[in-house]
Formats: structure tokens, C-alpha cells, sequence
């Protein structure tokens, strides 16, 4: 049983939860996702690991009150325990493969949108550990909804820039306004752009930095549904190729993603007769353990 140790209400339907899991912290790096079970009888619930520490043997969730399982969740208590934390799981971003001498040499920007703030949060803090403080743009729709305002100010400091789209805190305007004004009026340079959150924010964001000519990771972490790549939830266009968000990720180049045919999809297999029409339309690539995707192997 996974205890919980820690709990904290961040915004309205939005929790933190802190999960003694010995072994998930001990192997997890930032990028990297787990799957968590209520009960036995529970659905599966793919969450990205918001946070780790490997003396402790601790992991962090942020979640957000969509669904039935996500609702039963939130009355979960201290004390009380998971029946399952698998993970960790997808693939870890790519800046933890390169050595600090080649992170240092980069300007880092990671644009955060709503609970994306949360998958983002893990990497800056991995970054500045090596020496890095990233600039990070907190997109939310009032100062409300912001989350991890502290957290993410003790890993880059000043580097944070809030936006909200009613101006009621921080910069008045979305996320790609601030992107913009960061790039053109205080004229910074960026050789890596990494953005997570809601798809349409992903979408123009990376149409920005398109235009802007910077390289652009977006997580597709909010497809998914399995975590395995069996049910195809989160087969996705990347570069004309089909991929799966779970095996394939959740990080993928921004500038090849199809957004609109993603979030087209995922309405579609919201409904018993869209998951059919999917999977009688896209055939053998359907699921991701199909061995079309690579996530098999």
C-alpha cells in the first residue's frame, strides 16, 4: 500500500498530494509520469511525477477533478493509502541526458499553462540543481487557479514570469503574449523552448516559437488515459508518424505535432461510437502495443 503522507488543496479541484513510494523515487527522473490506483477496483490514472525525493522514498502528484476517478480522489486523506503507484513510466525529458557543461551553455525558456505548472515544475528544479535557472512563463486564467507560485520561485527565482488572462495578477494577457514580449521588447534569445499544458495552449505557443525560430518541446501528457499504450487514447501525428504519447513520451518536437487532429481525436474517443469509428478507421495503429509505434519493444 502507498501511503499519503501529505495533502494540500492548491486551487479550486486542484490537490497536491506527497506518497511514500520507496521505489518510484528512487529510479524517477523529470518528463517521467506514474500510474496510481485507488482501490483494487479502481481505474487507472496516469500522473505526472510533480516532484521526487530519493532519501525519503517520496513522490508528489498534482491532480485536477475531471472524472469520476479523479472526483473520489479528492476526498482521499493523510494516512490513507493508494493500492497501487506504478512507475515510472514514458521516457525522461532529454535535458537529463546532456552534461551541465552543454545545459549551462543554453537559454532555457519553459512555458506553463494552468496544471501543466506541474509537470514543468520537476525539470526547473532538476535544472537549477545543475547549475541552470530557466525562464518560466505560468500562464493561468486568474490568480486563483496559479499553483506552485513558491515552489517554482525557489528553483528560478526572478526567471518566473505569471500571466493571467483576466490580468488579475502578474502580466495581463496569455502565454504567448508574455513570449512575445520576452523575445522582441527585452530582446532574450532561447535555444530551447519546453511547453506544457492545455492542448490549444500547446498549439499556438509552438506556433509562436515556430515564427520566432525557436526549437520547441511540447509533453503530451494530457491525452493519456491507459498509460501503456494499449487502449489508444493518446495515438498522435508527430512528423506524419503515428506515435503514443505514454511509450512514445509524453515529449515530443512541438513543430511536427498535429494539435488539431489530437484534439479532434481525443473528443472523439470520449464516446463509445467515436472510439469504434477510431479504431475502424486507423486499423493496426490503433493501440500502441500494436508494434507500429515502437512502444512494444
Amino acid at each position: 500500500m502507498y501511503r499519503i503522507l501529505k495533502k494540500r488543496k492548491l486551487a479550486e479541484k486542484i490537490f497536491l498530494m506527497e506518497v511514500q513510494a520507496d521505489r518510484v523515487a528512487k529510479k524517477c527522473l523529470p518528463g517521467e509520469f506514474l500510474i496510481v490506483r485507488i482501490d483494487q477496483a479502481g481505474e487507472r490514472i496516469p500522473l505526472t511525477i510533480c516532484d521526487y525525493n530519493r532519501e525519503k522514498g517520496t513522490i508528489t502528484i498534482v491532480f485536477q477533478v475531471v472524472g469520476a476517478s479523479t472526483y473520489r480522489m479528492q476526498f482521499l486523506e493523510e494516512g490513507d493509502c493508494f493500492a497501487d503507484v506504478v512507475g515510472p513510466l514514458g521516457r525522461p525529458s532529454e535535458l537529463t541526458e546532456k552534461t551541465d557543461e552543454e545545459l549551462q551553455k543554453m537559454n532555457i525558456l519553459f512555458v506553463a499553462g494552468g496544471v501543466g505548472t506541474a509537470p514543468v515544475y520537476p525539470q526547473v528544479k532538476w535544472l537549477a540543481e545543475h547549475g541552470v535557472h530557466a525562464d518560466v512563463v505560468q500562464g493561468s486564467k486568474n490568480r486563483d487557479l496559479v499553483i506552485l507560485e513558491d515552489e517554482m520561485k525557489a528553483v528560478c527565482g526572478d526567471h518566473l514570469f505569471i500571466t493571467t488572462d483576466d490580468g488579475s495578477y502578474g502580466f495581463h494577457g496569455m502565454v504567448t503574449a508574455k513570449i512575445e514580449d520576452l523575445v522582441k521588447n527585452e530582446g532574450r534569445k532561447y535555444d530551447l523552448c519546453v511547453v506544457i499544458g492545455p492542448m490549444i495552449m500547446m498549439k499556438f505557443a509552438a506556433k509562436l516559437t515556430k515564427e520566432l525560430g525557436i526549437p520547441t518541446i511540447a509533453s503530451m501528457n494530457p491525452v493519456m488515459v491507459d498509460g501503456t499504450g494499449m487502449c489508444g487514447a493518446c495515438r498522435i501525428i508527430v512528423g506524419g508518424k503515428v506515435k503514443f504519447a505514454c511509450v512514445d513520451g509524453p515529449e515530443f518536437d512541438a513543430h511536427e505535432i498535429d494539435f488539431d487532429q489530437a484534439m479532434k481525436r481525443s473528443r472523439m474517443y470520449q464516446t463509445e461510437e467515436g472510439r469504434a469509428f477510431l479504431k475502424a478507421q486507423e486499423g493496426d495503429t490503433h493501440h500502441g502495443g500494436c508494434g507500429n509505434c515502437g512502444g512494444d519493444k
